[in-house]
């Protein structure tokens, strides 16, 4: 090799690296960007539903859980929940199995997202999980023969709407409140579904809810297989949220 080929080759060389002062390693100028994204990232928890989700407090059992496990400045959480309201306000495209009515309306979903982009503002996203606590409404209306597909259409409206291909999705699964589908005719199909949904799909998994709602709820009487949970419950329930959570995005 002559002087100016080796030359060339040591000029190449050093253009490609950046020499790291006083340690000895040099380190690829683009590795160390990729890194140093990755380190500021942050992992988006979204959490909405109805009643069992509203009267969910964060900040009881599942924050602490995720901040443990990622670092108290690398999680955002996000809550926005409604009593008594059926999948169809969140999922646009819904549609009953037979007829045009009712009609989805996806106004509470535009609210969530509203919150959760105001939340991320600025910020870097490293994961995304959306932890949903609904169905006894859409139980009591009888569709649950349309509630998996509907389930699987509104991951699929998060991932458009955040332009972000890999959200997992954790499911409360209905509670043991009406397993006899007297006042609720579709409880049971529900939860079928969900476990279902859950157990088929990589991006999905469910948290069990039988043993939440025993014991003494908040105004301190004593209820059994209750529609809603003990304040104990929704301390466990919280916890269980981020079990399952921190699995999907360790997997």
């Amino acid at each position: 090799m002559n002087d100016l080929s080796l030359y060339s080759l040591l000029i190449s060389l050093w253009s490609c690296m950046i020499l790291v002062s006083g340690s000895g390693i040099a380190y690829d100028n683009g590795i160390l960007e990729k890194k140093a994204h990755l380190a500021k990232a942050k992992h988006l928890f979204i959490l909405s539903g109805q009643s069992n989700m509203a009267r969910l407090v964060p900040e009881e059992s599942f924050t602490p859980a995720v901040k443990a496990a990622f670092g108290k400045k690398r999680v955002i959480v996000v809550k926005d929940a409604q009593g008594g309201q059926p999948i169809r306000r969140w999922y646009k495209g819904w549609k009953p199995k037979e007829g045009n009515d009712p009609v989805a309306n996806g106004d509470l979903y535009d609210q969530l997202m509203t919150k959760v982009k105001t939340a991320i503002i600025g910020q870097k996203i490293k994961t995304v999980t959306f932890v949903w606590m609904q169905g006894e409404r859409d139980a009591r209306e009888e569709h649950g023969e349309v509630y998996a597909a509907s389930l699987r259409g509104l991951l699929d409206q998060l991932k458009k709407d955040l332009d972000y291909s890999d959200i997992n999705f954790v499911i409360g699964r209905l509670s043991d409140f009406d397993m006899d589908n007297e006042r609720y005719p579709h409880w049971t199909m529900i939860r079928d579904s969900q476990v279902e949904l859950a157990e088929n799909h990589a991006d999905f998994d469910w948290v069990n809810c039988d043993d939440l709602n025993d014991g003494l709820n908040a105004k301190g009487q004593a209820i059994k297989n209750d529609l809603h949970m003990t304040p104990a419950g929704y301390i466990t329930l919280g916890q269980r949220f981020a079990e399952k959570a921190i699995q999907l995005i360790r997997r």
